[in-house]
């Protein structure tokens, strides 16, 4: 399995800088966020992931497409239970309506909720027995060493105990066993 981060949000470039909350709901990627996922998608060719799993919010949405689209139309599952740990205002997602507007071809009725998010800041054990869930049962999937998984800093630090970068690419052999693929240090 590879978990993801998704590339830099209009979110990331403010508040890397100001480390103060700019306000921004479910924010889109950047120009640079859009470069870091060609990056990434890159990095995944010698992997040959066959399926993507994403995050619902927009910025995972827009890097889980972008590497979908360069390695050559990937399939694209949306799984909530990826997504952030609410605790920013970006952690408010686009409503299911708009979602479906957005992305038409994404199947996304198992959602169900207009607001699909967290109501309140998640804790962290809330987060950690989210990722438990998801990890029980795509663990055991036959395809896991082709998942890739584009979701967000706190789900990654959730499932492996590792702060990264935005579009770091983490690859787990067992449950918190991880090693970081992408970018490789010099």
């Amino acid at each position: 399995m590879l978990l993801i981060r998704h590339g830099q949000s209009e979110f990331n470039a403010v508040f890397n800088k100001t480390r103060v909350d700019p306000g921004i709901r479910d924010p889109k990627l950047t120009d640079e966020g859009k470069r870091q996922a060609e990056a990434a998608a890159r990095a995944l060719r010698n992997r040959a992931p066959r399926r993507l799993v994403s995050s619902p919010y927009t910025r995972a949405l827009e890097t889980a497409h972008i590497i979908a689209d360069v390695l050559g139309g990937l399939a694209i599952t949306v799984d909530r239970r990826v997504g952030e740990r609410a605790a920013f205002v970006c952690d408010f997602g686009t409503p299911l309506s708009g979602l479906r507007q957005a992305w038409p071809k994404l199947a996304l009725d198992h959602l169900r909720d207009e607001e699909w998010w967290p109501r309140m800041e998640e804790s962290e054990e809330g987060l950690a027995e989210r990722a438990r869930d998801f990890h029980d049962e795509w663990d055991p999937h036959p395809e896991r060493p082709e998942i890739g998984v584009i979701t967000h800093w706190g789900f990654i630090r959730a499932s492996t105990g590792l702060t990264v970068p935005n579009c770091t690419i983490v690859r787990m052999a067992a449950r918190g066993a991880a090693e970081i693929v992408h970018p490789r240090e010099p």
